[in-house]
């Protein structure tokens, strides 16, 4: 059993371990907060957008719009969305898992001829690949010190550019989508080019037959870039939300775990005091005979 210093100086260091885990969980919670609101409040506008874009173009031709021309994905590009920084259970973990996965099965043949690049938002994700020599274009580690959608655009742009000019092909998005705080789900979405499933009029009752002015191919034109955008923004949003959600329920364990392996420490600690106390009580007892006997 070890001593009682020992004991003593782990029930200090647990105990400061824990103050700052549960600081830590916290913080997460209120920056939860906010970046909930965030997803929560452009999920509608996004998802209305969409299904706006999915009407007005369903009889649209490929030739009227470049980024719903689809081509032999010979050059792709996959974007892959994490964060800054850890303590967040297997949030990062898991997107990188789930990119080279992809980049393994679907995409083997474009990275092993070095057309594979990849767009990291996040700096976890920027020094994995990084370390292993991936064609990483840009940096965009300081995207989350201000994460709004005009930088969010400047992203997108650079990106919708590059596929107009020819530089990719496809290109795939990464990202945790927020579900609650416990929960996050990982997406895989293409980008570029819309996939023509979001432009084709399904029949429901929930079409609309929109009145436009002055023309469907010149509005489509400017709602289509709008959309990537915003689709871009909000899988970043998501993963934002997504990262403090799970560092809040990572901390939240890590406390809870500290406070058992407290407990422990301190039966120990109480044990071992014990057996100290019994030990000189016995030491004295012995004495004071071995005193009367003489």
């Amino acid at each position: 059993m070890a001593n009682l210093k020992e004991v003593r100086n782990r029930i200090v260091s647990v105990s400061s371990t824990q103050q700052i885990t549960k600081a830590m969980k916290m913080v997460s919670a209120a920056k939860l907060k906010r970046a909930t609101n965030a997803i929560v409040q452009l999920r509608p506008y996004a998802n209305k957008l969409k299904d706006i874009l999915a009407n007005l173009s369903a009889n649209l031709e490929a030739a009227s719009s470049p980024y719903i021309q689809e081509r032999e994905p010979n050059k792709v590009l996959i974007v892959v969305v994490s964060s800054n920084r850890g303590l967040a259970g297997a949030f990062n973990a898991n997107v990188i898992k789930t990119a080279n996965q992809l980049i393994s099965t679907r995409y083997a043949e474009q990275y092993r001829k070095g057309n594979l690049s990849i767009i990291a938002i996040g700096k976890k994700v920027q020094d994995f690949y990084e370390k292993r020599k991936y064609n990483i274009i840009g940096n965009n580690n300081e995207l989350y010190a201000a994460l709004t959608f005009e930088n969010a655009s400047k992203i997108t742009e650079a990106i919708m550019k590059g596929f107009v000019e020819g530089d990719f092909d496809r290109v795939e998005v990464i990202y945790n989508h927020f579900r609650n705080a416990a929960v996050q789900e990982l997406i895989t979405e293409q980008l570029l080019p819309i996939p023509r499933a979001q432009q084709e009029v399904k029949k429901s009752s929930n079409n609309v037959d929109y009145i436009l002015e002055p023309s469907q191919e010149e509005i489509v034109n400017q709602l289509i870039p709008k959309s990537i955008k915003i689709q871009l923004y909000k899988a970043i949003l998501d993963s934002h939300a997504s990262e403090h959600g799970a560092r809040m329920t990572a901390m939240d364990k890590a406390t809870d775990n500290a406070g058992e392996l407290l407990r422990s420490l301190k039966l120990s600690y109480n044990q071992a005091r014990q057996a100290a106390i019994t030990t000189e009580l016995t030491e004295i007892v012995s004495g004071a005979a071995a005193l009367s006997n003489g």
